[in-house]
Formats: C-alpha cells, sequence, structure tokens
C-alpha cells in the first residue's frame, strides 16, 4: 500500500532493491508525499 511505499521510500537500505520502482515514484508525484 501507500505506507508500504513510504517505508520503502525513505529506507536507505532498501535501494539495493527496487530500484527501478523507487526511481518511477521519485519522478511520479505520489499521494500524500510531497515530491
Amino acid at each position: 500500500g501507500v505506507k508500504d511505499y513510504k517505508l520503502t521510500y525513505y529506507t536507505p537500505e532498501y535501494e539495493t532493491k527496487d530500484t527501478d520502482i523507487l526511481a518511477a515514484f521519485r519522478v511520479t508525484p505520489q499521494l500524500g508525499v510531497p515530491p
């Protein structure tokens, strides 16, 4: 869910996995998440 993505988004250690997804989310405006 959104909360899960917030945790992974703010967890540097998680960058080793799903890097492309994080990169996509960083470019794509997230609901409730400031750019």
